[in-house]
């Protein structure tokens, strides 16, 4: 049977430029891999049922949403390979009305928000004017686990009708009722944010929530503004949803408070900026896989000191 150390799988278009990186880093890193996209996979799965082929680490960007990556990703999962990120987890912590109990048990601010139940579980909404009135106007509507792109939130919601209204588009699904936070200035910029985690390293980004822009934030920056505050929590975050590569959203408050507003990003979005207007910086993109590289170097030493 042939063993390649690491399989690199995905499915998107426009993670092409990212898994290209991705490779030049693991190959730095002396790591024997393969790359492979959806299309790939049948052929490769094929081979990996007939006990023809063997990855002991696979980082997984494709299994949320391709059945043949989810197929090959179980098989290996139970045949010991260390799997980044591994699927059981991701639903874990895709699913917002979770995460947000688990970070108020584990000490992290989030927005006032009431989690309603799904309407084929209950059809009625019930809230009281002091809950509504707590929300503010306007205030936001989400799916708690249809997630990617904002895809089913509502930013501007005014009332009760919008949230009976929205809540029947996914209707096996719970929605989370958030208050809406507005940011101070700092610096000339919106004091939003969005940290990537990469094995155990932040790396933080300005994000501006309405143009979606980012821009890294500096060594200075991070001393001046007490950024490491953000990569407190953003391992605390880790303590809770265990995933090794994730990105969070994290808005600064008029009182002086950093307020955890998109909890996990599990499938974090790595175009670059230099393709696309409102990627993630090129030079935070060739820092993240350098740490992805890292981190799947030090999982296949561990399985080897361990064997």
């Amino acid at each position: 049977m042939e063993t390649i150390e690491c399989a690199v799988i995905y499915e998107w278009e426009y993670d092409n430029d990212f898994v290209s990186i991705l490779s030049g880093k693991l190959t730095a890193q002396e790591i024997p891999h393969g790359v492979f996209h959806a299309a790939e996979l049948k052929d490769v799965l094929a081979r990996v049922r007939e006990k023809d082929l063997h990855f002991n680490c696979v980082l997984d960007r494709a299994s949320d949403v391709d059945d043949d990556a989810e197929a090959l990703v179980s098989i290996l999962r139970r045949r010991g390979a260390s799997i980044v990120n591994d699927p059981v987890e991701i639903r874990h912590a895709s699913d917002k009305a979770s995460m947000h109990l688990e970070f108020i048990t584990a000490g992290i601010y989030v927005p006032y928000t009431i989690i309603i139940s799904p309407y084929n579980a209950q059809r009625e909404v019930k809230l009281s004017i002091g809950e509504l009135a707590r929300l503010g106007r306007p205030f936001i509507i989400k799916p708690a686990n249809t997630t990617g792109g904002g895809i089913g939130v509502v930013t501007g919601a005014e009332g009760l009708q919008e949230v009976i209204e929205t809540r029947q588009h996914h209707k096996d699904d719970k929605y989370l009722l958030q208050r809406k936070i507005d940011p101070v200035r700092t610096n000339g910029r919106r004091a939003w944010f969005r940290p990537f985690y990469v094995f155990g390293n932040v790396v933080i980004c300005w994000w501006d929530d309405q143009t979606h822009l980012y821009h890294q934030a500096t060594g200075e920056e991070i001393s001046q503004f007490a950024l490491t505050e953000i990569e407190r929590i953003v391992k605390k975050i880790y303590s809770v949803c265990k995933l090794e590569f994730f990105s969070t959203e994290i808005a600064l408050d008029e009182e002086g408070r950093f307020i955890v507003i998109d909890y996990v990003n599990e499938m974090c979005d790595m175009r670059i900026r230099s393709k696309h207007f409102d990627g993630v910086p090129d030079t935070v993109v060739e820092e993240i896989a350098a740490r992805l590289a890292g981190g799947i170097r030090e999982l296949l030493l561990h399985r080897r000191q361990a064997s």
